[in-house]
């Protein structure tokens, strides 16, 4: 059996599932912000987003650098390659912006959002970015 790819196959699951979350949980921010606090939408939309952080984002993030950490010790040779570095730099920002995530979901859980919908529709962007960015590092390799 080829561990790499095994290994690589995991990653990308994991990388899938990862990014499902984080295109999804910022849109359910921009809804949640729309019903205001203390409506019934608002405490569904608490129970959904605590749900997609805990079940699928946190394990689905620590399933990527898992992985991602295991092809590399599989193929070391990469750590010298620039188009790595610049990946790593932004998965690195992606798992920030994860956390920020979660930081906000717990203001919402506490009824204390003071944000528009319209700042989640802008951050609902950034991980389309980070990821358009990432996949064309890994397939183009540039430097």
């Amino acid at each position: 059996m080829d561990w790499y790819l095994v290994t690589k196959a995991l990653h990308v699951i994991s990388v899938i599932a990862w990014m499902a979350g984080m295109l999804y949980l910022p849109r359910l921010f921009v809804y949640h912000a729309e019903a205001g606090p203390g409506t019934p939408q608002a405490e569904t939309f608490k129970v959904m987003e605590r749900r997609l952080l805990r079940a699928i984002m946190n394990p689905a993030m620590i399933g990527t650098w898992g992985f991602g950490i295991g092809m590399l010790a599989l193929t070391p040779a990469w750590l010298s390659d620039g188009w790595l570095h610049a990946k790593l730099t932004l998965v690195v920002l992606m798992t920030v912006v994860h956390h920020l995530f979660g930081r906000w979901r717990k203001t919402f859980e506490r009824d204390g959002n003071v944000r528009s919908p319209r700042f989640y529709r802008a951050w609902n962007e950034v991980p389309t970015l980070l990821m358009v960015l990432i996949v064309f590092l890994v397939v183009l390799k540039p430097f």
